[in-house]
């Protein structure tokens, strides 16, 4: 799956749109820059991707290429585009309860959630003490504000999607998920009680990609969910992406249907869940 390359892959596809309005204009890349009183390399820059467009450079390109009825949406597709890739430190700088509340919005008003995750269980099936456990990791790493208990609270207050309003999830979890213990084996087992119960409320289908399952598609990739088919983010490392793109996104909805085909779901995911709480001792 891409990464920070998906910003470059749009930022290229903006250029190009930039380049057929100039095309379309007659003009060459050094009138261009003549009327806008820009150095004649820079029209190259935006029209190759390397250079990001700011809302002035857009008005400018669109005033003299006589294309003015493209403005607003050259300049919202630019600002979609700057806003897709994000690190963790600028998202979680007013701390981990800011972080929480802002999705808000987004979960009350998506129907399909399709959650694939290679790293933790999914939030809105997490107890409150893997929670904790998981953010307090988070603060530790990335020297965020300390408001885990909060932030917590706003979490655990969030799950009651799950059980209200036309909702549903498909939820794929990697086995060895089951097998990294997060906070002691006391959180883990309270974890895995919770998420076979969880599992078993109408709206949730839960799928667990056992250990050692054949992969002729369906490659571990970075955790991501869908939101219906507007919108996937993707959690990398150091960063938070959105994809916003409608191919992009096909992209995303095909490896869901891939991995969710090797996944096994009912009691086989139970007995996958049983065996990792008999791991714990």
């Amino acid at each position: 799956m891409p990464s920070s390359s998906s910003v470059q892959e749009a930022r290229q596809a903006l250029g190009r749109r930039l380049r057929e309005i100039r095309k379309d204009s007659g003009l060459t890349a050094r009138a261009l820059a003549a009327l806008a009183g820009w150095h004649e390399s820079k029209c190259s820059r935006l029209e190759h991707g390397r250079t990001p467009p700011s809302d002035a450079d857009i008005r400018a390109w669109t005033l003299h290429c006589g294309a003015q009825h493209e403005t607003a949406d050259l300049i919202a597709t630019a600002r979609g585009i700057e806003g897709m890739y994000v690190e963790w430190r600028r998202i979680e700088r007013a701390g981990l309860k800011n972080t929480q509340q802002a999705v808000l919005p987004l979960f009350e008003r998506t129907h399909r959630f399709r959650m694939y995750q290679s790293w933790v269980i999914p939030g809105l099936l997490q107890t409150a003490a893997y929670t904790t456990a998981v953010l307090n990791t988070i603060v530790d790493l990335r020297q965020t504000p300390d408001d885990v208990a909060d932030a917590v609270a706003v979490r655990m207050e969030r799950q009651r999607i799950l059980r209200s309003g036309n909702h549903r999830f498909s939820v794929l979890v990697e086995e060895w998920v089951l097998r990294t213990v997060i906070g002691d084996a006391e959180v883990m087992s309270g974890q895995f009680g919770h998420l076979i119960s969880v599992a078993s409320l109408p709206a949730v289908s839960l799928g667990i990609i056992p250990l050692g399952a054949r992969r002729g598609s369906g490659w571990p990739v970075d955790s991501f969910t869908m939101y219906d088919d507007s919108q996937v983010n993707v959690e990398l490392v150091s960063a938070h992406l959105t994809i916003t793109q409608p191919r992009e996104i096909r992209d995303y909805a095909t490896a869901f249907n891939e991995l969710a085909a090797i996944a096994v779901y009912g009691a086989t995911a139970r007995s996958l869940i049983t065996a990792a709480i008999d791991s714990l001792g």
